[in-house]
């Protein structure tokens, strides 16, 4: 929830966020990191709010690593929290002129101070991607030393591919008996890949925002994350599937912004067929063309007709209506429906289909008494 709101130009109400932490939960996600206390009074009542819900869930608040992040937190109300450091040289010394030195005094301390507060305390490593792996694995080290239980790699810059990132989490993860937590950016289109790499790398923990939503080109998508999990025989997550698609649309409604129809899992065509070969061969046997069965999202399959059908699908589409036609005419239909497609950029409806059949039995007329005419 944190990183989705990072988004350019997203910015979501208390209202807002209390009905998507509630959508959350009851979609199954065991933990939400639902906001920044450090933004200010508003950011710390809405987190109040999502706290005093009692869902079934882990309510998170995202902390830079500092004393007055730490004691905001404590006025939000949560039991949790991520204390977030750069850990890249280039981070720690371009954004905070510190070192590394700097870094492990400074989560020594206020990990340390969490703990004696009361706090649940994940460790965030920052520009894990482009640090030092052994400088990461002191991290680690510290981190345990002082009570946290949770080690977050974040690819900050989404600079990593699969093989860097599985390497760079089994490196961390054999190093520590802390639990790690990866976070993925989608800046070269790899979230989603990286995630995997970093489940088969180690990691248990993983940083999802609902439909990748988030800064720049976005985060990993729970619901890609979660059901590619699932089909790869990787992990069970215990998310719901069918609650992913109302879900999205409940977080891009509150987004202000449309929901993609080729987004994987949740868009509206990811189950519809137009493609004559596909089509066919899905009228046959559903399995020809489907790997992942829509009745799992609790969604359907829905075959439509346009410039690349084929006489399959025109026949099939004909035959919901209660019509038939043979081949040849079933042809002249298909012409016309693929002009029609071409020229409009529009699926032919049942409508305009009903209207090409009939329209079929009148050219046949005329073209016969044509040659009746000629005939004579």
């Amino acid at each position: 929830m944190r990183d989705g709101e990072q988004a350019p130009g997203v910015a979501f109400t208390r209202r807002e966020k209390i009905e998507i932490a509630e959508a959350l939960a009851a979609a199954g996600v065991p933990e939400i990191e639902a906001g920044t206390p450090a933004m200010g009074d508003e950011e710390i009542e809405t987190l109040r709010s999502i706290a005093s819900l009692k869902l079934p869930m882990r309510v998170v608040a995202w902390c830079r690593m500092s004393e007055q992040d730490l004691f905001a937190a404590v006025s939000a109300g949560v039991t949790a929290v991520n204390l977030s450091i750069p850990t890249s040289d280039r981070q720690l010394q371009g954004k905070l002129g510190r070192d590394r030195a700097w870094a492990l005094e400074a989560l020594r301390h206020v990990v340390g101070l969490a703990r004696k507060i009361g706090f649940t305390v994940a460790v965030g490593c920052e520009d894990a991607s482009r640090a030092d792996p052994e400088f990461l694995c002191q991290v680690a080290e510290a981190a345990r030393d002082v009570g946290a239980f949770r080690l977050r790699l974040a690819d900050t810059l989404g600079v990593l591919d699969p093989f860097s990132t599985y390497a760079l989490v089994r490196r961390v993860a054999n190093a520590t008996d802390l639990e790690i937590e990866y976070h993925a950016h989608d800046d070269l289109g790899l979230a989603t890949a990286n995630t995997l790499a970093a489940v088969t790398g180690g990691a248990r923990h993983l940083s999802v925002t609902v439909t990748g939503l988030g800064e720049r080109a976005g985060n990993a998508p729970l619901e890609e994350v979660a059901i590619a999990l699932r089909q790869t025989a990787r992990e069970e997550t215990g998310i719901d599937p069918r609650a992913l698609r109302p879900l999205a649309q409940r977080v891009m409604d509150a987004a202000g912004r449309p929901m993609p129809r080729t987004k994987a899992i949740v868009g509206e065509d990811v189950f519809t067929h137009e493609s004559g070969i596909h089509v066919s061969g899905l009228l046959k046997d559903r399995a020809t063309y489907e790997a992942l069965n829509p009745d799992l999202l609790g969604r359907k399959h829905t075959l439509v007709l346009g410039k690349h059908s084929g006489l399959s699908a025109v026949s099939h589409a004909l035959s919901e209506q209660g019509l038939s036609v043979d081949d040849a005419r079933g042809r002249t239909i298909l012409e016309r429906v693929r002009e029609y497609a071409t020229r409009t950029k529009q699926n032919v409806s049942p409508e305009v289909l009903r209207r090409f059949y009939e329209e079929s039995f009148t050219e046949e007329a005329l073209r016969r008494r044509h040659l009746a005419v000629m005939g004579a």
